[in-house]
Order: C-alpha cells, then sequence, then structure tokens
C-alpha cells in the first residue's frame, strides 16, 4: 500500500520510512501537513501516518481538510500523538482520524493498525469491482430494469431465513448474507460475451438460439474463475463464480451448464436460482407478459425438488409477501413494452 508519513521530528519520520518499509509499504515522507495536502491531490496514497503537533497545519487540520475533499479514494488516517486525554481523542476522530498511536509509537502495534487501511481499501476495491461489472452486464440488456437490486435483495431475505432456520445445523452466518447481497449481481456477467443479435432479439428464441444464450454461464464462471485464481483468497469472488457457474442448474439434475444436482449446486446458486426465476416470471417482456405473484409463487412451489432445493422453497414461502412488496415497490420502468408471446414464460 502506499503510504504518506507526515512528522516534523527527522528522526521519527525515518523511524517511520523504515518501520513501514520493512512491511512492504511505499513509502513517502514529509516534513509539514501543506506539503502533504498536496501530494495527496495528484498520488494514490490509501494511509496517511501524521504527527499532531506540527507548525502551520498540524494533525487535526490535515485530517479536516482532507475529509472535505474527493479524493475518488478512502485515505486512511492514524494519528501519531502524545495527546492522550478524553477531549483531545474527541477532538481527532470528529477531524476525521480513524486511529490514533501514542509518542513514541511501537512499530509492530503501527503496522498491525494500519493493516486495517489495507482492510478498508480490499472492501471499497472489492465493492467497485462489483459494482462495475454488474454495471456491464446490466447495459448489454435493456430489458434488465430494477432486475439486479430485486435479486440480490430476494437473495438476501432467502439467506437471512435459512439462519433464522438454523439452516445446515448453524453453519450459515450473517457474513453470508452479505456476500451474496454483494455478488449476486454478477450473476449474468457473461451475458456479455453473448451476440447481440441472440441477446437483444426482441422475441422467442430459437433452440439453436437458446443454446448460444446458455453459454452466458460459462463465460460468466469462467471470467470470475480467471480473477479467483490472481486472488484465490477472495471470498466474494468464489461466490460470484459459483453464482455464475450454476444458477441455471437444478435441483434434479436436469439444468446447465453441467447438469450437477443436489447440494453439489453451491448454495448461493440454489439461491439464485429461486431470486432469478421469480424475478423473470414478474417482469415483462416483449415475448411475455408479466406474472401476477400468486401464479409466479405457484410456479415456484412446483418446482420443490425438481428445478429447486426443497428447503429454499420453504424458505420461500415464508417470504412469499416479502417478495410480492420488492416486486412491485421495484418494478421495472419499462413495463409499457408491448407483448407479442403472452403465453410464453421464459426464464
Amino acid at each position: 500500500m502506499k503510504v504518506l508519513a507526515v512528522d516534523d521530528d527527522p528522526i521519527c519520520l525515518e523511524l517511520l520510512r523504515e518501520t513501514l518499509e520493512s512491511e512492504g509499504h511505499d513509502v513517502t515522507t514529509v516534513a509539514d501537513g501543506e506539503e502533504a495536502r498536496s501530494l495527496l491531490r495528484s498520488g494514490d496514497t490509501r494511509g496517511l501516518s501524521t504527527d499532531w503537533e506540527m507548525p502551520g497545519l498540524n494533525g487535526p487540520a490535515l485530517c479536516q481538510a482532507i475529509r472535505e475533499v474527493d479524493f475518488g479514494r478512502y485515505i486512511f488516517i492514524i494519528m501519531l500523538t502524545s495527546h492522550s486525554s478524553h477531549e483531545d481523542l474527541i477532538e481527532g476522530l470528529r477531524s476525521g482520524a480513524d486511529d490514533f498511536l501514542s509518542k513514541p509509537f511501537d512499530p509492530i502495534e503501527l503496522s498491525v493498525r494500519l493493516s486495517v487501511a489495507n482492510r478498508v481499501s480490499a472492501l471499497e476495491t472489492r465493492d467497485l469491482m462489483i459494482f462495475t461489472l454488474a454495471k456491464l452486464a446490466e447495459s448489454r440488456d435493456p430489458e434488465t430494469g430494477q432486475h439486479l437490486e430485486r435479486v440480490r435483495l430476494y437473495c438476501r431475505m432467502l439467506a437471512d431465513e435459512l439462519i433464522q432456520r438454523n439452516y445446515n445445523d448453524g453453519a450459515l452466518t450473517p457474513e453470508f448474507s452479505k456476500l451474496i447481497f454483494m455478488t449476486s449481481p454478477l450473476h449474468d456477467i457473461g451475458k456479455v460475451g453473448i451476440p447481440d443479435a441472440v441477446l437483444l432479439k426482441p422475441g422467442k428464441l430459437t433452440d439453436e438460439e437458446f443454446n448460444i444464450m446458455r453459454q452466458h454461464s460459462r463465460i460468466g464462471a469462467e471470467t470470475l474463475d480467471a480473477a479467483l485464481r490472481r486472488a484465490p483468497g477472495a471470498q466474494f469472488l468464489l461466490m460470484a463464480r459459483d453464482i455464475a457457474a450454476t444458477h441455471h442448474e437444478r435441483f434434479d439434475g436436469t439444468g446447465y451448464p453441467n447438469g450437477i444436482s443436489g447440494t453439489d449446486i453451491p448454495l448461493s446458486g440454489r439461491i439464485m436460482a429461486i431470486a432469478d426465476v421469480y424475478d423473470a416470471l414478474r417482469s415483462k417482456r416483449v415475448y411475455k407478459a408479466a406474472m401476477p405473484h400468486e401464479k409466479a409463487a405457484s410456479i415456484i412451489r412446483e418446482g420443490r425438488g425438481t428445478h429447486f432445493d426443497p428447503d429454499l422453497v420453504d424458505a420461500f414461502n415464508a417470504l412469499e409477501a416479502q417478495f410480492a412488496d420488492v416486486s412491485e415497490c421495484l418494478s421495472n420502468e419499462g413495463d409499457d413494452l408491448p407483448v407479442l408471446e403472452l403465453e410464453t414464460a421464459a426464464y
């Protein structure tokens, strides 16, 4: 991570440099707040260590100046200070500092505290990548509307219900619910690789075209798997890959692309299957009318044990009213589309 260290004491500044560089950080040092503020405008600094007492722009004033500017990234600030009173702590936090370290500082403690900045940066990068990729997929499909927002809510609702039901002996955690909410918008990222003639066709697909459309699961999985190989510890990429690869698999093994069945299908893919199908049924397309909630819910129940995981259908049944509310509140803007084939439920 790129770190800027600010202190008017040259000995302290050199110790900061040695400590941070030994941890692998790219370190720049300056002796006053004004110079630090100028460097932040043009650089890509993600972490800042600043002294409290400095001539000119002191630590709290520098923090406040940083928080008043949109740098396009979050800058994590650690303030080094001999000020330790309750009032000083409040003043520092109000000015925009994220953490404090007493002088003389412990190099190990500084490294540990700065690791928080790495986590913040990783979370920011993750969320930005998810948003960008989801918007890319959305841009290819003019009928998407609020689809991505609805399905992520459905997925989180189902995950939360499973947690309440102590699913899998309580192995499911709130972190799973957060991850599926964040990553579910990437389920159709593979559509970026589908030709316009198929993806944007204003009508029902032929069998050949449908086989081409089916490739979006494989394309999405391969795309996210390539990213996962570069960051094998990224749980959000693992879940996103699983969702993209398996949300069209069926519980009885008749789905695609790999025909896997039962609990061999990742839970995230089984959850997305219900969310995606329900939303497709409830959405109007040029080749079909939007179904009322009651009919869509009936189709979900009919798929219990064949298309869908029975436990998830039971969870859906408990959430029917909430599903209907989300569908109504976040309805597509393009509901005046002409209907070409009312009898076709393409999902």
